[in-house]
């Protein structure tokens, strides 16, 4: 992470961000960008290439065609509306906010591995929209409905579930010695024990 010097509770943060980081991953999510738009990286850097949002502009327009107009250039608000639209994009496919990341994290390369999950959550609720792309990582869950008629409804109010009660299986009173528990065994200082 570049940017000015951190000391305390954010270098700590910054420590926990890169150690979580996984390299694998970005490159993952570099070549499924690759693949859905039909271009390169125009840099080399992760960071770098997406950071104008141009390429994430360009991955949505091929996800929802016509989505957004594509802004190339070197004012930082226009990147921020960049990367904002793809946000917004994701979001329309279905990407729940807590799967995304904030504008700055890729802005200021603050947090580049929140990015990189809300590329593969992109992935999976683009094809789960009925996209037909790669997915990266475990495909989405499908619902899952069960009804239950009312006989069977019924049947189970009367069974009683033993598994509420907690568990006393190893419970016993082994060690305990006129009413107090002996922790650590016999005091080496008394010849033998008190008897009650």
């Amino acid at each position: 992470m570049s940017g000015p010097r951190k000391y305390g509770i954010d270098r700590e943060i910054a420590a926990k961000l890169a150690a979580k980081y996984d390299v694998g991953r970005e490159a993952e999510a570099r070549e499924w960008i690759e693949t859905v738009v039909g271009e390169k990286f125009p840099l080399p850097d992760f960071h770098a290439s997406l950071k104008d949002g141009v390429m994430l502009c360009k991955l949505m327009n091929v996800l929802i065609p016509g989505f957004v107009k594509v802004k190339a250039s070197k004012m930082p608000f226009v990147q921020m509306e960049n990367i904002a639209k793809f946000l917004e994009g994701c979001e329309k496919l279905g990407c729940p906010k807590h799967d995304l990341f904030q504008t700055i994290d890729l802005y200021e390369n603050k947090n580049l591995g929140q990015v990189v999950d809300a590329i593969f959550s992109l992935s999976r609720h683009a094809a789960k929209a009925g996209l037909d792309i790669p997915i990266l990582g475990p495909k989405l869950a499908d619902k899952h409905e069960v009804e239950f008629t009312e006989e069977v409804l019924n049947a189970g109010k009367h069974i009683i579930n033993t598994f509420q009660y907690g568990y006393s299986g190893g419970a016993n009173q082994s060690g305990v010695r006129n009413g107090r528990r002996e922790i650590g065994g016999i005091d080496p200082g008394r010849a033998s024990p008190v008897e009650a």
